[in-house]
């Protein structure tokens, strides 16, 4: 028996396409590196490269689209309102643990402005958070957005040394070490 031809959904699929795509990327890259292969990307979406390069024309443009996607993710999960910087912090350092293959893409100095603006919007979550004493919980009060983002990249730094079953423990274990830098009485269990 022979399958199917797939039936070209031209524009129609576009938004679907593009959703896979970033799924994709997410996926491979977590399992392969920043590296994997572009192919293995749009053959992991199901669609043909000819549609991964309209979308996503250089691996730096997929992978920026899955960052945003992640912050995207981290925005909306830390709005409740009474999520605590605390929270919001270990949300991310899970997300790191996941996405390493990302960590490449924290460069502060970065010329790209798709990253400068997601910069922009990590370091307002970061804020608003550290802004309102109830939701800072035991943060000290010197710690600043740009402490916090520095934490980050020490928690990455680590990861990108760490084999894939094993970074998420290694991140937990380096943000309770940096959380005794940042709190005010930091549990002994941290």
């Amino acid at each position: 028996m022979t399958s199917q031809p797939r039936v070209n959904r031209g524009p129609a699929a576009a938004t679907e396409n593009r959703a896979a795509l970033i799924a994709a990327a997410r996926e491979v890259f977590a399992e392969e590196g920043y590296t994997a292969s572009m192919a293995r990307v749009a053959r992991s979406a199901g669609v043909g490269q000819a549609s991964l390069y309209r979308h996503f024309p250089t691996r730096e443009a997929i992978a920026l689209a899955v960052f945003e996607d992640d912050v995207d993710l981290l925005e909306q999960r830390a709005a409740g309102p009474g999520t605590t910087l605390d929270e919001v912090m270990v949300m991310i350092i899970e997300q790191l643990a996941e996405s390493a293959a990302f960590m490449a893409l924290l460069e502060p100095s970065s010329p790209e402005p798709q990253l400068a603006r997601i910069g922009l919007r990590f370091n307002a979550l970061l804020a608003a958070k550290l802004a309102d004493e109830r939701l800072r919980k035991g943060f000290r009060r010197d710690v600043t957005p740009q402490d916090l983002f520095l934490a980050v990249g020490m928690v990455a730094a680590m990861i990108l040394k760490t084999a894939p079953p094993t970074r998420l423990v290694v991140a937990e274990e380096c943000w309770r070490l940096l959380v005794r830098g940042l709190h005010d009485n930091p549990a002994p269990d941290r």
